[in-house]
């Protein structure tokens, strides 16, 4: 075949997947036009027709335990009071002023299920632990969990932690901002960088002084924990402020995506992002595919996009698990911010965003002179305790510890994979303690701690029938949970 420069930089296959995206997406853009407008009694015709071809070539659900039910009342739960409420917590709302003008939501649950609240905003005296979520979600993705015993911010708060939760800007809780509206671009314009400018280290500041604390714990998740890498590493004070970060399958340069199409593409050139999905929202339209696919659909389109995307099959999440956690799963990201991920995976470094347009015949090695600035992550002072599944796609472990300070600390969790540190069927065995322990070992007043739970029954609210503690495997209400 003949070389034709420029067009032959990228492979025959590569160009026909180009072209298929943008076909895919324009025709989602269409589908979504048309959906905004239609009256909901249509929508909910195009729900109940997806059901009945679920029952049509699969079966009827069968299931109608006690689990099937509070697994449906989790799916259903608007926001992360409806949440809470179901297991019988109580919480409180709060919001932050970044220093660049960005409001974000912050949820606390500063009590025992049933202790007294304090007065809303003022300090309880306990040790203070954070948690941050990863890419493309929100704070409920912590507490969508059929079990608390299995919810790792119910257990903080019942072993006498003040828990506190926070959200990037854009998300569900912090769509707004003194300088721009969200309908904008501007207010999209957002990296990595942000969040570990502004976000991580505002929210900690707020915590602080609403607590009147020294210093806080740190759990955050996936990217969650990539921004925290970040922000220690960029923020030497912040170091004095969190006396223990622990990461949950902790992200920092993962080596690319296990779709060979869809990794070379993007590392070829990740500013095709936004030509696919423009400089605003990325996956915006997952809501609506959510409101009108039958959730069993539902669940195995995400089952298939996480097989295909990053290999991971999911068998240590339950089908109940599935059905109440996926509805939570999704939350509004800007397209920069996953645009800043595949420059990452690029550079094969945990780099800041690079404003430099990426074009398909540029290669890292061959910009002369020139290379995205690095985040300094082994200058992190604050102790380190990274929690990885090794059948997770997106950690290295190897070359993520190259790259930390030698304190350090390691926790290998056999046959887990990304989302099974959230979600997965044993966390309150394989995970959950050893965080808790990890946190406690480092607070300034382990003595206010329970070492246990002191006969405190996790279960479900007394108004809603959970059934037993854990969710059986392979037992669903749908009959496609045998496929998973």
């Amino acid at each position: 075949m003949p070389h034709f420069p420029l067009i032959s930089r990228l492979s025959s296959h590569e160009y026909v997947a180009i072209l298929l995206g943008f076909i895919l997406v324009g025709f989602e853009n269409v589908l979504r036009v048309i959906i905004a407008f239609l009256p909901k009694p249509v929508i909910n015709w195009f729900y109940d027709r997806s059901r009945s071809l679920f029952i049509y070539f699969i079966g009827h659900p069968l299931d109608r335990s006690k689990k099937k039910r509070l697994a449906d009342r989790i799916r259903k739960a608007c926001d992360f009071e409806d949440l809470c409420n179901l297991f019988g917590y109580k919480h409180e709302e709060h919001v932050v002023l970044t220093k660049d003008g960005y409001l974000l939501g912050l949820h606390r649950i500063p009590s025992r299920r049933n202790e007294p609240m304090p007065h809303p905003g003022s300090s309880t005296g306990k040790p203070v632990v954070y948690l941050h979520h990863g890419l493309l979600m929100n704070s409920e993705v912590w507490v969508c969990l059929t079990d608390p015993a299995r919810c790792l911010p119910f257990v903080l708060a019942e072993r006498g932690f003040d828990v506190w939760l926070g959200n990037n800007r854009g998300n569900k809780y912090s769509k707004k901002s003194i300088h721009h509206n969200p309908n904008e671009h501007k207010f999209w314009d957002f990296s990595i960088d942000d969040f570990a400018w502004h976000d991580i280290p505002d929210s900690i500041e707020y915590i602080l002084k609403t607590t009147g604390t020294e210093s806080v714990g740190y759990v955050g998740f996936s990217q969650g924990s990539a921004q925290a890498f970040a922000a220690l590493s960029i923020h030497p004070q912040l170091n004095q402020k969190v006396n223990v970060f622990v990461a949950l399958a902790p992200s920092m340069k993962p080596a690319g995506l296990a779709a060979p199409i869809v990794d070379g593409l993007m590392k070829a050139s990740p500013s095709l992002l936004f030509l696919i999905f423009g400089r605003k929202v990325i996956l915006s339209s997952a809501v609506m595919w959510q409101s009108i696919l039958y959730p069993p659909i539902f669940n195995r389109v995400i089952d298939i996009a996480l097989d295909f995307l990053f290999s991971w099959k999911s068998h240590n999440i339950t089908p109940f698990q599935k059905l109440a956690a996926y509805a939570h799963l999704y939350s509004f990201a800007s397209t920069k911010s996953v645009v800043h991920w595949f420059q990452i995976m690029r550079n094969s470094r945990f780099v800041m965003y690079d404003d430099e347009v990426y074009t398909p015949f540029m290669r890292v090695k061959a910009r002369s002179g020139y290379s995205p600035v690095k985040f300094p992550t082994h200058n992190i002072a604050t102790r380190i305790v990274l929690f990885y599944g090794d059948c997770d796609s997106l950690v290295d472990i190897d070359t993520m510890l190259h790259e930390l300070p030698r304190h350090t600390e390691t926790r290998r969790l056999r046959g887990y994979e990304h989302l099974d540190i959230l979600w997965g069927e044993n966390v309150h065995i394989d995970v959950i303690p050893d965080v808790v322990a990890a946190l406690k070992r480092q607070t300034a007043h382990p003595e206010k701690l329970n070492g246990d739970l002191n006969g405190v029954q996790l279960t479900a609210s007394p108004n809603l029938d959970a059934g037993s503690r854990t969710p059986e495997i392979g037992t669903s209400g749908y009959a496609t949970s045998t496929d998973n």
